[in-house]
């Protein structure tokens, strides 16, 4: 994960933060188990020296793919490829609005052409094994709350207040909205990446100074702080807890530097 280091030392502005919104990008890969090409770390490193335009990595991989189409149905090395590339572009982008259709867009635009259900909310319900639940899964919004749910919680945010409050408390209610809005789970797939893309958007929008590289380290972190701030077992003594994603929150906004273990999560259920 240290492709980029070097332009991060380096103190030009610019390639700082290229490479920080790259290794995001790359990392954020890790959420679903997939790892991106030696040709996309290298056409990456292209693009922060000011080479070719993310545009340009984009078509890029559009041609080294179509002469070079993946056989193994099981190989997502492309999808790891063109999402991160995606990801790259999307947060190279100022602009932003809080709402649904913004979500909702977000994830079109990661996922055209990946899954045909991209931009689409899910018809179906869901449920997904956990490796942190020991296998078990989180329960999701059903198909037909979707919309009503996603509408209430961005109405609820737009409504919230912030003033007052301390930067603690700001962190805290941030990742309470964004683990609320990560469990309805809108679409089949991708839902992990998607929030993370909407919520380094959305926290730019606080003026916050986001440190980047904790999605390029810790994204799968991330996701499992998410699982356990939306799990309840109560007969095996199992409570939903934000102590972990406040931890990762806490990092990611405020600096601090709280020691983030996947382990100390982990829970058995049987």
């Amino acid at each position: 994960m240290d492709n980029f280091e070097e332009y991060k030392k380096l103190g030009e502005p610019d390639k700082k933060e290229k490479s920080e919104i790259w290794g995001a990008a790359i990392g954020l890969q890790q959420v679903d188990g997939l790892t991106p090409s030696s040709y996309l770390i290298e056409t990456a490193k292209q693009n922060i020296e000011g080479k070719i335009s993310v545009y340009e990595v984009k078509e890029r991989l559009n041609n080294y793919y179509k002469e070079k189409p993946v056989k193994n149905a099981d190989d997502r090395t492309e999808e790891a490829d063109k999402v991160a590339a995606r990801i790259a572009e999307i947060l190279s982008e100022k602009t932003f609005t809080m709402s649904p259709a913004e979500y909702i867009t977000i994830h079109k635009r990661l996922f055209k052409d990946i899954y045909k259900f991209a931009g689409e909310v899910r018809d179906y319900n869901i449920s997904k094994e956990e490796w942190v639940l020991s296998g078990h899964s989180v329960y999701y919004a059903s198909a037909e709350s979707i919309d009503a749910a996603l509408g209430y919680d961005f109405n609820k945010e737009k409504a919230f207040k912030y003033k007052n409050l301390t930067k603690r408390q700001i962190a805290e209610h941030i990742a309470e909205f964004i683990s609320g809005v990560w469990q309805i789970h809108a679409f089949g797939e991708g839902n992990t990446r998607t929030t993370a893309v909407f919520a380094i958007k959305y926290l730019r929008t606080f003026g916050f100074e986001v440190n980047n590289d904790l999605f390029e380290k810790d994204s799968w972190y991330f996701r499992n702080a998410l699982v356990r701030a939306n799990y309840n077992d109560y007969a095996h003594n199992i409570y939903s807890t934000f102590e972990f994603l406040n931890k990762f929150f806490y990092n990611l906004l405020l600096g601090e530097k709280n020691i983030l273990k996947n382990r100390e999560m982990l829970v058995y259920t049987d």
